[in-house]
């Protein structure tokens, strides 16, 4: 069983446009409707994965670049931080829609004692930022043979 994250504040942005969806035929077709809000769930979804080697941290980011990126490690907590501009091509002031997330994002992640700190690497492919943070050769637990 995964445990998911709730955030009431992306719930009630969805109600907004489910509402907004609903009213479409009764609004003029040639109205520009502004959009008052941006979705405030800006995390980028990020998955952990743990062998016996390394833990792998995945983080989806697509439109970002190695840039846009921060990656910190301070004593035991790894902080992956960064911003999304929304990119304004032409200067008319309404948008249709905004349904991509932009802004300010911040996520930390408290990591056990038997991590190496000194050879934590991090790359960006294709939108996804991968950190790999491996664990200390003597954390890496050995077989213990039962006697008896």
């Amino acid at each position: 069983m995964a445990l998911t994250r709730w955030n009431p504040l992306s719930e009630m942005a969805t109600l907004t446009r489910t509402m907004e969806h609903m009213l479409d035929p009764f609004t003029r077709e040639d109205e520009v409707r502004p959009t008052n809000y941006l979705r405030t769930e800006i995390f980028p979804r990020v998955d952990i994965y743990e062998d016996k080697d390394e833990i792998l941290f995945r983080a989806e980011m697509p439109g970002l670049e190695r840039k846009d990126v921060e990656v910190v490690m301070d004593e035991n907590t790894l902080t992956i931080r960064g911003e999304r501009k929304l990119e304004r091509e032409d200067k008319r002031e309404y948008y249709h829609r905004i349904e991509c997330a932009y802004g300010v994002f911040h996520r930390g992640f408290m990591l056990p004692t038997t991590v190496d700190h000194e050879k934590i690497r991090a790359e960006m492919r294709n939108g996804v930022l991968y950190v790999h943070v491996p664990k200390r050769e003597g954390a890496r637990g050995k077989p213990i043979a039962i006697h008896g």
